[in-house]
């Protein structure tokens, strides 16, 4: 069962707090560790930990800085891990529990961003899967190899032989340096099995790129 024990969407709270930001993404069953220092977040854990403790993260898609447009499509996570800090901020984790579509974002006077998510389509995320992804290990992990050593990255190759094919996919989805538009299209994927194919092409794309790069000609100074 998923943090929180939520069996079905109706179960799932009709309002959530949101907190937009860039380049974080949380899967559902996975952990995000945060910490959080704005006054405006540090509210809406407040409120979140008085409550039912769940918070979506989303990412954003333009708009002015102050407030950005908000990805149709998020996460919400649920507090699992708390702590303070000497110096006022807190230390959380979130581990997902379900993605969702922003229905409608609320006007109301608060200082974090309020929406009224939609959760029925993701309704496979609160199911526990019967079995591990089954897929071709070996030239997944070759174009890793490439995509790593492309960017400068380690990894810890022994724990990546031996994780689970599913957490494996997930946690590369969110700990590998992609960008806002791939990260929210790892979100989307609507199950592992396509995850792993779009990480698979994320990784095959930088892979080609590192190619055409070793393929320039010298340039004549």
């Amino acid at each position: 069962m998923v943090a929180g024990g939520y069996r079905k969407t109706a179960d799932l709270p009709r309002m959530i707090p949101v907190f937009p930001l860039d380049g974080a993404l949380l899967l559902p069953g996975c952990s995000l560790p945060l910490q959080i220092f704005e006054p405006r977040y540090l509210n809406m854990v407040d409120d979140a930990m008085s409550g039912d403790r769940l918070i979506g993260m989303v990412q954003t898609r333009g708009g002015p800085p102050h407030r950005p447009k908000l990805a149709r499509v998020g996460c919400a996570g649920r507090i699992t891990s708390y702590a303070e800090t000497g110096d006022g901020k807190y230390l959380i984790t979130l581990t997902g529990v379900c993605r969702f579509e922003i229905g409608e974002e609320l006007s109301i006077q608060a200082p974090y961003r309020q929406v009224l998510p939609a959760w029925e389509g993701f309704a496979e995320d609160l199911e526990v899967a019967d079995g591990d992804l089954e897929f071709d290990r070996q030239p997944f992990l070759a174009v890793l190899r490439r995509y790593l050593d492309h960017r400068g990255l380690g990894i810890e190759w022994e724990a990546v032989n031996v994780a689970p094919a599913t957490a494996l996919v997930n946690s590369l989805a969110m700990a590998l340096p992609f960008d806002v538009a791939e990260k929210q299209a790892l979100l989307e994927a609507p199950g592992v099995e396509q995850r792993r194919a779009a990480l698979t092409a994320l990784l095959e794309i930088d892979a080609a790129a590192e190619q055409d790069d070793d393929d320039d000609p010298p340039s004549l100074q």
